[in-house]
C-alpha cells in the first residue's frame, strides 16, 4: 500500500523514497478533490484542508525538486472541464496561487522576488493586497469593446464556455465603457454569491424539498454552470474583476492603475484593495480584513498580495501552476481533540513501514477526520503517542492532518508505550532501520506482497503506463492467481486468458465488455514515451521530473541502458555526465545505476522493451531557438539574476547543466567567469556573453 501515513512527517525529515511516495499520493488526492470541487460542486473536504494538501505538495517539490511529477498538482489548475459545456482554450493559462499562512511566509515571498529580480533591500517592492473571494474564477473576453466569450477556469488551460450564463451577471458589462479600450482584452475575476442571497436560496430550496448548498462557493459554481441561462439569472450572482489574460494593447505599468481601468470600463473591483509599501503594511491590511470579514456580504478565505509593478510581474512569470508575483495569505485552520483508537502499520512500495493513527471520528474545519499520519517510530516516541490517548489534531501547515500533541492529563494509568514492530506485517520478514534513514524498511523486496502489488500499481498509474481498469482490486486478484508477478506479465494477460479454462469475462466481477476493455487498454498502453517508461520502473528517488531529465539527456532506452551500465564504476565520462545533469546529484545517480546493475531489473527492462514501443521525449517548443539545447551559465549576470536566467532558459525548452561537457551547446558568461571558459574553448563550445544571450532569448 502507498504509505499514506508519511504525511505525518514534516517535510524536512522525509527521505527521498518517502517523498516520492507522498508526491504520488498527493497527486491522486488533489486530482480527486479538484474533480469534486470544480466539476461536481460537491467537495468532501474544507477549503483549508485542500489548501494544506497543496502546501504539502509544494514544500515537497521545493525540497525534492528532482522528484516533481509531470502530472504534479503544482502544474495543474482546477480540473478538466465537464462534458456538459463546449470546451474552450484559454489564450494564456489561468493560474492558481501559492499560499501563505503567516507574516513570515509573505516576507519570504517578497524576498524571493528580490532574489529573482536582483532587487536590493533599499529598493521598495510595492504590493497590492485584496481579499481572496471564495467563488469561481472566470474569464471574459472582449473584442472591440463587446463581450464575446465567457469561460470557467477549468484545468487552467481549457475551460467551459459559459458565455450565455456570464451575460446574466449584472456586474459584468456587456460592452466596455470609457476610453483606452484594447481591440481585444481578456478580463479575469471571481464569480460569487452574496451571503444574503445564499441564505434566501437555501430557504427556498428547503421549502421545495431540494438539497441545500453547503456554502456560497458551491452555490455560485452550480449557478454559473447551469445549462439553462435563465436558471443562472435566478441565482443572483456577482463578479469582482481583478486580473487580465491576453490583450492587444499594453497594460498600465502598475497594477493599481489597471484596477482603475477596470472601474472605468464598468467592472466592480473590491473596495478593500490597498497598496502596501512594506511588510508591515501587508500585516496591517491582513488584520483589517480579518476584523471586517464577518461584516462582509460575501465569503473570503484570505488576502491576496500581488506585485504592483506589471513589468516585474511579466519578468517573474510563473513556476508551474503559480505566478511568482502573487501569493494568498490564508486564514488559519481549526484544531480539535479526539482519541487514538489504535495504531496500524502500512507497508509501501519500497518496503517502508509507516504508522497510522486510527482516530475516533472528529469534525475539523468542515471535514471529518478519521486517521492521522504518524511518520515513523521516532515521531511516535518523540510525542509519546499511545493507543487510547486523547490528542490535539489540526489540519494546517506542513502536515495534514497532524497530531499536535497528546493531552496527557486524560491518559489512562494502564496506558502502555507503543512498541514499533521489527518484522513486516505483510510478509513476516525482518524490518530494519539504517542509521542513515528515519524509516524502518522490510527486507522482503519482491517476496513481500505489499511491495510487489504497490510496484505493479505504480507501473500502471497515470504518470506511468496509465492502464485504466487495473486498480488495486484487479492487480491483487491477478497476483493471487499467479498471472501477474512482474510488469511485463501485464502484456501477456490476454494470451493467457485465451488459453484459460475459465476466461476472464466469466469470472466474478468481470463481463465481456469489461474484460475486452481491459485488454484493449493494455494494448493501447504499449506506445509509451521514454520518460513515462523510466518513471514506471519505480526506481528509488526517481520521480517524473527526474525521469524527464533522463529521457531528454539519453533520448532512447538503448542509450540510457548503455550509459547506466558504463557508469557502474561510479566514475568516468558516463558517470560524470549523469551526476552533472542539473537536478541529479550523486545519491540519485547511484540509485539509477544500481537499479540497472541488478540482473532481475535489467532482464525485466529487456522483457518490457520487447512488449512496448518506447518513444523518445517529444519536444514541445519547436519554435524556440534553445529547444533541446544544453546550456551552462558562469559568472555574474547584470541584466537578470542566475535564477531568472535559468527559468527563462527552461521556459524555452533548454536544458540547464552545472558543468561543461562535449554535449554542451552554449556557455553563457557574465562578469568574473571562471575556468569553464577555457574548457568550453577546448571543446569547441559556443560561448555567448550576456548581451548575446539576451539577443538570443528576446
Amino acid at each position: 500500500m502507498i504509505e499514506k501515513n508519511i504525511r505525518k512527517i514534516p517535510v524536512n525529515f522525509l527521505d527521498t523514497t518517502q517523498a516520492e511516495q507522498e508526491l504520488t499520493l498527493l497527486a491522486k488526492e488533489i486530482e480527486l478533490h479538484d474533480k469534486l470541487y470544480y466539476n461536481e460542486n460537491s467537495p468532501i473536504i474544507s477549503d483549508a484542508d485542500y489548501d494544506m494538501l497543496r502546501i504539502r505538495n509544494s514544500k515537497l517539490e521545493e525540497k525534492f525538486s528532482n522528484l516533481k511529477l509531470d502530472n504534479s498538482p503544482s502544474s495543474k489548475i482546477g480540473a478538466p472541464p465537464s462534458k456538459g459545456f463546449e470546451r474552450i482554450s484559454h489564450a494564456q493559462p489561468m493560474l492558481s496561487l501559492a499560499n501563505a499562512f503567516s507574516l513570515q511566509d509573505v516576507n519570504n515571498f517578497i524576498s524571493r522576488i528580490r532574489r529573482f529580480l536582483g532587487i536590493y533591500e533599499d529598493i521598495p517592492v510595492p504590493i497590492i493586497g485584496e481579499p481572496k473571494i471564495d467563488g469561481l474564477s472566470a474569464s471574459i473576453t472582449y473584442k472591440n469593446g463587446d463581450l464575446v466569450v465567457g469561460a470557467t477556469r477549468g484545468d487552467g488551460n481549457i475551460g467551459e464556455n459559459v458565455t450565455q450564463n456570464i451575460m446574466t451577471i449584472s456586474d459584468i458589462p456587456k460592452r466596455l465603457l470609457g476610453s483606452n479600450i484594447p481591440q481585444m482584452v481578456e478580463i479575469r475575476g471571481e464569480v460569487f454569491m452574496k451571503i444574503s442571497e445564499f441564505h434566501k436560496l437555501n430557504q427556498n430550496r428547503e421549502t421545495d424539498g431540494s438539497k441545500v448548498f453547503v456554502n456560497t462557493r458551491n452555490a455560485a459554481s452550480g449557478a454559473l454552470r447551469q445549462i439553462d441561462p435563465e436558471m443562472t439569472a435566478k441565482r443572483q450572482l456577482n463578479f469582482f474583476a481583478y486580473g487580465y489574460g491576453k490583450t492587444t494593447s499594453p497594460l498600465p505599468t502598475y497594477y493599481n492603475e489597471f484596477l482603475d481601468n477596470l472601474k472605468d470600463w464598468g467592472f466592480q473591483t473590491n473596495p478593500l484593495s490597498k497598496r502596501c509599501e512594506n511588510i508591515q503594511d501587508t500585516k496591517k491590511l491582513y488584520d483589517k480584513i480579518c476584523e471586517t470579514r464577518n461584516t462582509l456580504d460575501y465569503d473570503i478565505d484570505g488576502v491576496v498580495y500581488k506585485v504592483n509593478n506589471v513589468r516585474w510581474q511579466e519578468r517573474l512569470g510563473a513556476a508551474g501552476r503559480e505566478p511568482r508575483w502573487a501569493i494568498a495569505w490564508k486564514f488559519p485552520a481549526i484544531q480539535a481533540t479526539t482519541i487514538v483508537k489504535k495504531i496500524i502499520i502500512q507497508v509501501g512500495r519500497t518496503g517502508t513501514l509507516t504508522p497510522v493513527a486510527i482516530l475516533k471520528p472528529v469534525h475539523v474545519g468542515g471535514a471529518t477526520v478519521t486517521r492521522a499520519n504518524l511518520h515513523n517510530e521516532d515521531e511516535i516516541l518523540r510525542k509519546d503517542i499511545r493507543e487510547g490517548d486523547t490528542v490535539l489534531i489540526q489540519r494546517a501547515g506542513d502536515v495534514i492532518p497532524q497530531i499536535v500533541s497528546v493531552v496527557k492529563e486524560h491518559r489512562s494509568n494502564t496506558s502502555n508505550k507503543y512498541s514499533f514492530p521489527t518484522t513486516c506485517p505483510e510478509c513476516g520478514n525482518a524490518a530494519i532501520k539504517l542509521e542513515t534513514e528515519a524509516a524502518r524498511r522490510c527486507i522482503g523486496d519482491l517476496v513481500c506482497p505489499a511491495q510487489v502489488i504497490e510496484h505493479l500499481k505504480h507501473f500502471v498509474s497515470r504518470g506511468a503506463l496509465d492502464i485504466d481498469g487495473l486498480g488495486d482490486k484487479q492487480i491483487r486478484a491477478f497476483w493471487e492467481n499467479g498471472r501477474l508477478k512482474k510488469p511485463s506479465d501485464i502484456f501477456k494477460l490476454e494470451k493467457l486468458d485465451k488459453d484459460a479454462k475459465i476466461p476472464l469475462f466469466q469470472q466474478n466481477g468481470w463481463g465481456q465488455k469489461s474484460a475486452s476493455n481491459l485488454f484493449e487498454t493494455i494494448n493501447q498502453s504499449r506506445n509509451v514515451t521514454l520518460e513515462k517508461f523510466i518513471f514506471s520502473l519505480g526506481i528509488r528517488h526517481i520521480g517524473q521530473a527526474t525521469a524527464r531529465l533522463l529521457s531528454r539527456k539519453y533520448q532512447t532506452l538503448q542509450t540510457l541502458t548503455q550509459a547506466m551500465v558504463l557508469s557502474r564504476p561510479y566514475k568516468g565520462e558516463y558517470w560524470d555526465e549523469l551526476e552533472n545533469i542539473d537536478g541529479i546529484g550523486p545519491i540519485v545517480a547511484r540509485s539509477i545505476v544500481d537499479f540497472f546493475a541488478q540482473s532481475d531489473n535489467y532482464n525485466e527492462i529487456q522483457s518490457l522493451a520487447l512488449e512496448l514501443n518506447i518513444e523518445p521525449l517529444v519536444v514541445i517548443n519547436n519554435e524556440s531557438p534553445l529547444s533541446g539545447k544544453t546550456i551552462v551559465f558562469t559568472g555574474v549576470l547584470k541584466q537578470m539574476t542566475r535564477v531568472e536566467a535559468k527559468a527563462r532558459a527552461e521556459s524555452l525548452d533548454a536544458r540547464v547543466s552545472g558543468s561543461i561537457s562535449k554535449k554542451t551547446d552554449y556557455l553563457i558568461t557574465g562578469n568574473n567567469a571562471g575556468s569553464k571558459i577555457q574548457k568550453a574553448r577546448s571543446l569547441g563550445i559556443t560561448i555567448l556573453d550576456e548581451n548575446e544571450w539576451m539577443n538570443l532569448i528576446l
